[in-house]
């Protein structure tokens, strides 16, 4: 008897789950691509293969991204989609790469991030061959401890 109940509680959880799945508000809180605004759709273009592929929370993410996207001078919007790009070219592992040195940076205490920022700063005002030789000096670096 109590078994009885104990499968009934769990068949009908289940099927509130497929049902819950299966509704509007589901659909809404992960659209397909299709689903997307033409506003959103241009904004988030660079992420449109793998769109109907991101899990909900990411999509979510993106979507409030493209809700502050109008807002951006024009600058931080050039930034924001070259970074789609970039990220839209990244495989799955140097993406879970990306996320886990963002999770370091946001650990460290705040005179080392801004620091971090400093230094970010004075690299960004280098010449652009003095970047990619460092760029290549450091890939070089990350190859031997391998």
């Amino acid at each position: 008897m109590a078994a009885e109940r104990l499968l009934r509680g769990i068949a009908g959880g289940l099927l509130a789950a497929v049902l819950f799945a299966a509704s509007p508000a589901f659909a809404q809180s992960a659209p397909s691509w299709a689903q997307l605004s033409t506003e959103q759709q241009a904004i988030l273009a660079p992420l449109q293969p793998e769109w109907d592929s991101l899990e909900p929370d990411r999509k979510q993410r993106w979507l409030r991204l493209a809700q502050r996207y109008p807002e951006m001078p024009p600058e931080r919007q050039q930034r924001v989609q070259e970074r789609m790009r970039v990220w839209a070219t990244l495989s799955p592992e140097e993406r879970e790469r990306a996320r886990e040195r963002y999770r370091q940076i946001r650990e460290l205490p705040p005179e080392q991030r801004k620091e971090l920022r400093r230094r970010w700063k004075e690299y960004q005002q280098l010449p652009e061959e003095q970047r990619e030789r460092l760029r290549e000096q450091h890939l070089r670096e990350l190859q031997r401890e391998r």
